[in-house]
């Protein structure tokens, strides 16, 4: 039996999904092994083979495919444990690290200091030489600066170098010729061009972004190698891939070539999963996991994809797929602030030592503990029984704030819970309301382990009427990876405006038509056969003395562009800067900048979980048992059915409140919420 695998690391546990030719899908948890992730990602591969009833040997010569989400990059950069990167500018230009795009801080931040850049200042180099606009010559490159670069970067002891100069996105002879002189001093040393990593006109973005990917490029390259030597010696003999920050997968040859695509990358699976379970236009995705809260939306059914994407107080530099996260975990940890207020997170339990009730040496109070103490969270079922809990120590552990806040040890858990709830909402707000969806018109779908005991009463707040507990909520990011495309994004500048009624047309055609061409060899490079080959095209654009561009799709069955689709491409604009910004205005000149392709392929095998179908229910569910837990709403405890995930049909009908156990989460629907299982096994929930 040839498996199909995914493995997806997050702050507490791993995820390991496996998918089999008939379609079923089966999941497995082990521990998150920080600094040593390679060890549990064979660690869980292990859990997977004993769930089968094979040894590890046999499972992982079975297994044909693995695809990955990797949190490395991400964690090298929020604990800034990057490498040392120098970077190499044009003479006059060395603070454009330091000067950004110039946004504007708090109004009433006047003690701000002025953040560092990314590279120091005693790393950034310059060298005389320019290339104007039209990509024309204007001063010879100095290769002595560029030696003398070298020389000091020897000297300070330098892992990596990223070269940034100006329309090398026009002609990057420049740039190249910068490399050609490294590798000749220095042949070891990785360089990044950004023009090859973020062809942008925009100066910052584009050099922060070659920045980055040089400063995580030997990390990144040193997991992928442990990775696939772990992997060897463990037998496994079939194909990996690695999820992109862009919502897909890739090789790692060109992850390798890339590595600022890795950033982010597992938290932009989990709304690939969401566009595959739904057909509804606007859809929230909420992944609550061990550490944060990750949410992600879909707009007319579409993956919305954004520049703006930070790590401290710099830009990433590349476009990504939209997530926003905040620090409420499983194991966010309950404090209470000098001012006497209840707080959760962003601290966090993390995996080690996780929370209280885990019995491995943490007492700070948790919301996994919270919801123990409520009666949600069943102390002999964690994981299926294969964990045991403690409910003693989760009340000792809430206790602590029940204490401070002079409340009884129930409402203390309570206020935990419902505070972390209230601080995912705000997220979902953000990312909703903010960007032109109205929660109210939306679909919810759940991702994480805890969500399904949260989503009730977030439902609630924000006036949703419907939502889905998948089948595997728990391994929801690693579902998408199982179900993701084969992707690249290629792009390029290439600027004309409708200012003049002279669209040049050509010109786009021919960027599209080399767009098309690298992306097509991608794909043959990725092994996908021509008919499973698909091309998506959209532009950068912007209304006339605006400062910032928006990302529109448009439709081109060819790489080439008529002067006739400008009407269309016009009204596309307008219409996506209306639905963002709740304005257009049809009388003002639409300039383009950037113009983007996506190479997608799809994967053999790769939606054989559509072929899954549940038996149907044939009699109302039964409860295997039933638990008190707190109720909110009669401020009491009550004695709620519990029904086994493992035993329901589809149609099964479920009527809160109740809880609903399976071997990786439980469920708590609340009175008025009314669920009814699917025929691949997801429950979906309707409010009265």
């Amino acid at each position: 039996m040839a498996y199909q695998v995914c493995i997806d690391i997050g702050g507490t546990f791993t995820d390991c999904l496996v998918s089999e030719p008939g379609g079923k899908i089966s999941i497995f948890k082990s521990p998150t092994t920080p600094g040593e992730f390679e060890k549990g990602f064979i660690n869980v591969l292990h859990v997977a083979a004993a769930g089968y009833g094979l040894d590890p040997a046999t499972f992982m010569t079975a297994i044909d495919l693995i695809v990955h989400g990797s949190t490395v990059s991400t964690n090298a950069l929020v604990e800034r444990k990057t490498v040392k990167v120098g970077l190499i500018l044009n003479e006059g230009h060395q603070d454009i690290l330091v000067l950004r795009e110039g946004p504007r801080k708090g109004a009433f931040q006047w003690r701000l200091d002025y953040p560092e850049p990314y590279v120091p200042r005693h790393l950034t180099k310059t060298a005389r030489g320019r290339v104007d606009a039209r990509g024309r010559e204007l001063t010879p490159l100095s290769r002595s600066d560029v030696e003398a670069a070298i020389a000091d970067f020897r000297r300070y002891g330098v892992e990596a170098i990223a070269v940034g100069l100006l329309w090398s996105v026009v002609n990057p002879i420049h740039e190249t010729t910068v490399r050609e002189i490294i590798a000749q001093a220095w042949p070891e040393m990785p360089v990044t061009l950004s023009h090859e990593v973020n062809p942008m006109s925009r100066e910052y973005k584009r050099i922060i972004a070659a920045a980055i990917d040089a400063s995580i490029n030997p990390i990144v390259r040193t997991y992928i190698e442990d990775l696939r030597q772990a992997l060897s010696q463990a037998g496994f003999q079939g194909e990996l891939l690695l999820a992109n920050c862009v919502g897909g997968m890739m090789p790692p040859a060109e992850m390798l070539r890339r590595p600022i695509y890795s950033v982010m990358s597992g938290p932009t699976l989990a709304p690939m999963a969401a566009l595959a379970l739904s057909d509804e236009a606007n859809v929230i995705v909420g992944d609550m996991g061990g550490t944060t809260f990750d949410v992600s939306a879909l707009r007319d059914h579409q993956i919305i994809v954004t520049p703006d994407s930070m790590i401290h107080d710099d830009s990433l530099g590349i476009a990504k797929v939209d997530v926003r996260s905040v620090g409420a975990g499983g194991g966010s940890i309950a404090w209470v602030d000098d001012g006497g207020l209840l707080r959760v997170g962003p601290q966090s339990a993390g995996a080690r030592p996780g929370p209280a009730c885990y019995g491995a040496g943490g007492t700070a109070p948790t919301v996994t503990d919270a919801n123990v103490v409520l009666g949600i969270i069943d102390p002999d079922y964690f994981l299926g029984g294969r964990i045991k809990i403690s409910r003693e120590l989760a009340e000792k552990a809430v206790a602590s704030i029940a204490t401070r806040l002079g409340i009884p040890l129930l409402d203390a858990a309570y206020a935990i819970q419902t505070t972390s709830n209230h601080n995912m909402v705000g997220a979902i707000e953000e990312i909703t309301i903010r960007e032109g969806i109205n929660p109210r018109d939306s679909f919810f779908v759940c991702g994480g382990g805890a969500t399904a005991i949260h989503i009730a009463e977030m439902a609630d707040i924000l006036g949703l009427k419907r939502y889905m507990i998948p089948r595997f909520m728990a391994g929801l990011s690693a579902f998408g990876g199982l179900i993701s495309d084969i992707t690249r994004e290629e792009s390029a500048v290439f600027l004309t405006s409708t200012s003049t009624r002279r669209f040049d047309a050509a010109g786009v055609s021919d960027i599209l038509a080399r767009l098309k061409v690298s992306g097509e060899a991608f794909l043959e490079q990725a092994g996908v056969e021509p008919e499973l080959r698909r091309f998506e095209f959209s532009f950068l654009g912007r209304y006339e003395y605006q400062s910032w561009e928006i990302e529109v799709h448009f439709e081109a069955n060819e790489p080439r562009l008529e002067a006739e689709k400008l009407p269309s491409l016009v009204e596309a604009f307008h219409q996506m800067h209306e639905r963002i910004y709740s304005i257009r205005s049809d009388r003002d000149i639409v300039e383009f900048t950037n113009w983007k392709l996506r190479a997608v392929g799809k994967r053999a095998n790769q939606d054989a979980w559509k072929d899954f179908r549940l038996a149907d229910q044939a009699t109302a569910p039964v409860a295997k048992t039933h638990r008190p837990a707190y109720l909110h709403e009669t401020r009491r405890t009550s004695s709620l059915p519990v029904y086994d995930m493992d035993q329901l049909g589809a149609g099964a009908a479920l009527d809160g409140p109740c809880l609903v156990e399976s071997t990786t989460f439980t469920a708590f629907l609340k009175d008025g919420h009314r669920g009814r299982v699917d025929p691949q096994g997801n429950i979906v929930v309707t409010v009265d």
